[in-house]
């Protein structure tokens, strides 16, 4: 099966996105919704230089000047479909999510997405955005564990149990780090350390949000958007909206 392209003409030019086939899900809902015009007249509604630019909540197709944008969507997800080959390069189309706590399946918005623009790392640099999703990953082995021990947490609060609130947490964390040993280690791959250090992204997203696919035409338009004039919301001043969306299958 051929990849699928979507064609976004937007008010700033046209950028082409082609969808990779080993994210169905991902794919087959973006290709559904373009057909039915669920992006037409949309908005990028946030927009981070150096970041990425965010699109596809259908309230944004009716939205005043000053509206918070990026709760609109359809009424359903879409479950994640991690590809390790798949990663957050500049140019990467990906899904937008709710965060972990209310979302822990990691499970994507069935509308919204964003394409990354993000920036070019050292080598060193890499070494610590490594560090910082270990750390991240412990910290949320923890903060699982910890979650299953509420009751008791709240029970020796109330009590005013301190020491027995300190063996609790030594006790999760000594747990946390054996769990953590069985994880695979966040480590980049010579792939990703050639990507994100000449073409640049977002790595700290990798694992974290479905890339489902990356643009092939239109790169210069995605650098104009990046750099527009944006509000405290990061939502551009001057609307930039998706008039159509072409699929070419």
């Amino acid at each position: 099966m051929g990849e699928t392209t979507v064609r976004l003409e937007t008010t700033m030019g046209n950028i082409t996105v082609k969808l990779y086939n080993e994210t169905p899900r991902h794919r087959d809902n973006f290709i559904k919704l373009a057909k039915e015009g669920v992006y037409d007249n949309t908005l990028f509604h946030r927009v981070i230089k150096n970041f990425m630019i965010q699109a596809g909540d259908p309230e944004s197709k009716t939205a005043s000047d000053t509206a918070s944008l990026g709760s609109g969507d359809v009424g359903y997800t879409v479950p994640a479909e991690f590809n390790p080959k798949f990663i957050h390069k500049k140019g990467a189309l990906a899904a937008a999510r709710k965060g972990d706590e209310v979302n822990p399946e990691k499970e994507s918005s069935g509308c919204q997405f964003y394409i990354v623009t993000g920036q070019v790392f050292t080598e060193e640099q890499l070494l610590d955005v490594e560090r910082r999703m270990r750390d991240a990953q412990l910290t949320a082995i923890f903060n699982t564990l910890a979650q299953k021990r509420i009751k008791d947490i709240y029970k020796m609060r109330r009590a005013g149990d301190n020491d027995g609130l300190m063996a609790l947490q030594d006790e999760l964390e000594k747990k946390a780090y054996e769990m953590m040993e069985k994880e695979t280690p966040v480590k980049f791959t010579p792939e990703q350390v050639k990507a994100y250090t000449t073409l640049g992204g977002a790595p700290h997203l990798d694992g974290s949000y479905t890339v489902f696919g990356e643009v092939v035409d239109g790169m210069d338009v995605i650098d104009r958007i990046q750099k527009v004039k944006t509000n405290r919301k990061d939502r551009p001043e001057e609307n930039i909206r998706i008039l159509k969306a072409v699929v070419k299958e």
